[in-house]
């Protein structure tokens, strides 16, 4: 059994630890809030890129452009899967303490690169460097941009890099593999294809307007506007992913140090109760020990007084 001074430590260190876990939680709920702020302001600039594209297929729905799938080949079966480069896009955080945040990333991205004979990895994040690292994944970028701080100049960067590669011929489509913030309580992890896009994923989209009663002239040409529009929608998407991301490693952060702190609660409660038992038991030894000392200087007061009047006889 522990003694009072042990326990004491121990209640003193659980109760550091419950502060600490604590701050944590309020300092990712203030960061979660911010980069939300963040994108809620340019979410329309993103929409309204949307509109234009889809406004552009339905004017001009015979429109070549290699950021797209042919009209023949909307699933992307003109090459044979075994023969594609794909390029993967991979967001982690910079640090643990957030469940299985990390985790359920990379275990995706390992799925994928064992799917795919040739692929090209790209990491956001210092936790997803180390990893890929450490089991000798070859990288051909790592971001050293941090995770914690998501902002568009540095989505358009990663973007412009990610272009570059699918414009030499280097890959011939990039995913994004990044968490979602679904509620309060629940992440997921998502694998979207960037590059190339299909048709359908602006003609079909809801929440988008219909343009087809209407007429429109680009200039140019549409096929002209339409690939100078897909830069800024692909670092939109870029930069969409990296918030999303950043949310729910937050979120995932919080749900950690709440279970944290419920943890503390129950271990200092625990704690508490063996302290007073343990004092307690110290106090009832005290108070016995005092009792028998007393009983025996009374036995040994009795034992003279009877002698004194044995001799007195």
């Amino acid at each position: 059994m522990a003694n009072i001074k042990e326990l004491k430590n121990r209640i003193g260190s659980v109760q550091n630890t419950r502060k600490i876990t604590n701050a944590m939680y309020l300092i990712s709920s203030a960061k979660m809030r911010r980069a939300k702020e963040g994108l809620e302001k340019t979410r329309p600039y993103f929409e309204s890129t949307e509109y234009e594209i889809k406004r552009i297929f339905q004017s001009s729905s015979d429109i070549d452009s290699v950021y797209f799938y042919p009209p023949e080949d909307e699933n992307g079966k003109a090459k044979p899967a075994e023969e594609k480069v794909y390029a993967y896009l991979v967001i982690t955080a910079d640090r643990g303490l957030a469940g299985a945040y990390n985790s359920n990333v990379i275990k995706l991205a390992e799925a994928e690169l064992k799917r795919r004979k040739i692929s090209r990895l790209y990491v956001i994040g210092d936790y997803g460097r180390r990893y890929f690292k450490k089991h000798k994944r070859p990288m051909v970028e790592a971001f050293y941009y941090t995770a914690q701080d998501p902002t568009f100049p540095r989505a358009r960067e990663i973007a412009a890099k990610l272009l570059e590669e699918y414009d030499s011929g280097n890959v011939d489509e990039i995913r994004v593999i990044y968490s979602n913030m679904e509620n309060d309580r629940e992440n997921t992890v998502r694998k979207v294809r960037l590059l190339p896009f299909s048709r359908r994923d602006f003609l079909e989209k809801k929440g988008i307007r219909d343009f087809s009663d209407r007429s429109y002239r680009f200039e140019p040409s549409p096929k002209v506007v339409l690939e100078r529009m897909i830069p800024s929608y692909v670092a939109g998407f870029v930069y969409g992913a990296m918030v999303d991301s950043f949310c729910a490693e937050q979120s995932a952060r919080m749900n950690a140090m709440s279970n944290a702190n419920k943890n503390a609660e129950e271990l200092l409660g625990e704690l508490k109760i063996e302290y007073n038992r343990v004092r307690q038991a110290g106090i009832t030894q005290e108070i016995t020990e005092v009792s028998a000392g007393a009983r025996a200087q009374r036995k040994k007061r009795k034992k003279k007084e009877n002698a004194s009047e044995e001799a007195e006889r």
